[in-house]
């Protein structure tokens, strides 16, 4: 199969490509490269894109057509929660915009399957086991675009003839390979690891929730799971009955913020205590994905747990 994967050059997206292309499929790069890394994708055939730009509909359908993609798993987006804050009117242009000209390129060339990257920032400040019929009340505009392109996606499926399913990530972490790892410093187990390279104590925010430890509880899966799960759901989509389903992607196990701090200073030598910070408004104290909607229907499950992510984003470090 061919596969055109937006995005391609980034953390989440350099883990499909490499699996698509170990199964001996082709994985066919559009990206900006703004904020990806072109080595991670080499050998692959890669064309550069903005796709929210003027122009950029037909400029995709004419890769599309010369690729011979049959599947579109889109994954391009803006996703920093405080700049979306900042600049909301270029958050919902950059992110719609781009899924809009994913869509029309699709209906151009007639291409019907779509894997959609979502996020489980869509549940707002949800508390607890989360499952994906709970509210989805984003509470920033990154968020509100993720919704908002769920919607625009299965209306334009039900519309179409498309065949969607969007999934929800929940803290993605880890590294599948070395040469892959996350380099940007937006998640907690990079953030923990650039204060402590700087020689600083990791700060934790709030240490008296109603957690078994004090601090909150998030639910971390591991970057090579939430791949294998992408794979899983383009297989499913030509069986797939509805126009749009969703799914959690996650472990359905919480770990609390000490807990990964802790796990982190202990493969460290000499890594200084965490320091506790007043809490910060709008944090929750518990959210964890029930993940049991895409194991009852794919057969998906997570296989790697909190010391397998930093085992990994450990060997990597050591490349």
């Amino acid at each position: 199969m061919r596969v055109l994967v937006t995005g391609g050059s980034g953390f989440i997206g350099a883990h499909i490509c490499r699996l698509l292309v170990e199964r001996g499929d082709t994985a066919v790069i559009v990206d900006d490269f703004a904020s990806g890394v072109r080595a991670r994708v080499d050998g692959m055939p890669a064309h550069e894109l903005d796709l929210a730009e003027p122009g950029a509909t037909l400029a995709l359908a004419r890769v599309m057509r010369d690729e011979g993609v049959e599947a579109v798993i889109h994954l391009a987006a803006r996703k920093q929660v405080g700049e979306s804050v900042a600049r909301p009117l270029w958050y919902h242009r950059q992110n719609g915009g781009a899924l809009t000209a994913v869509l029309e390129a699709m209906l151009a060339t007639g291409v019907r399957d779509l894997v959609f990257s979502s996020s489980a920032a869509v549940y707002g400040d949800a508390d607890g086991i989360v499952a994906e019929d709970s509210p989805t009340v984003p509470v920033n505009p990154y968020g509100e675009t993720k919704l908002a392109g769920e919607w625009l996606a299965a209306d334009v499926a039900r519309a179409e003839g498309l065949r969607v399913t969007s999934l929800r990530y929940f803290n993605v972490a880890g590294a599948g390979w070395p040469d892959l790892a996350d380099t940007a410093v937006l998640n907690l187990v990079p953030m923990v690891l650039a204060q402590l390279d700087a020689g600083e104590a990791p700060q934790v925010f709030g240490d008296d929730y109603a957690t078994a430890d004090g601090t909150c509880v998030r639910d971390f899966v591991h970057v090579r799971d939430l791949a294998d799960a992408h794979l899983a759901v383009l297989d499913a989509l030509p069986r797939q009955t509805e126009p749009h389903r969703v799914y959690n992607i996650g472990t359905g196990i919480g770990s609390s913020v000490r807990e990964v701090v802790e796990g982190i200073r202990s493969r460290l030598t000499d890594a200084p205590a965490a320091v506790t910070r007043p809490r910060r408004p709008g944090d929750p104290a518990a959210v964890v994905a029930d993940v049991s909607r895409i194991a009852d229907d794919l057969g998906w499950r997570a296989q790697h747990d909190l010391d397998d992510i930093l085992d990994s984003v450990f060997a990597a470090r050591a490349q």
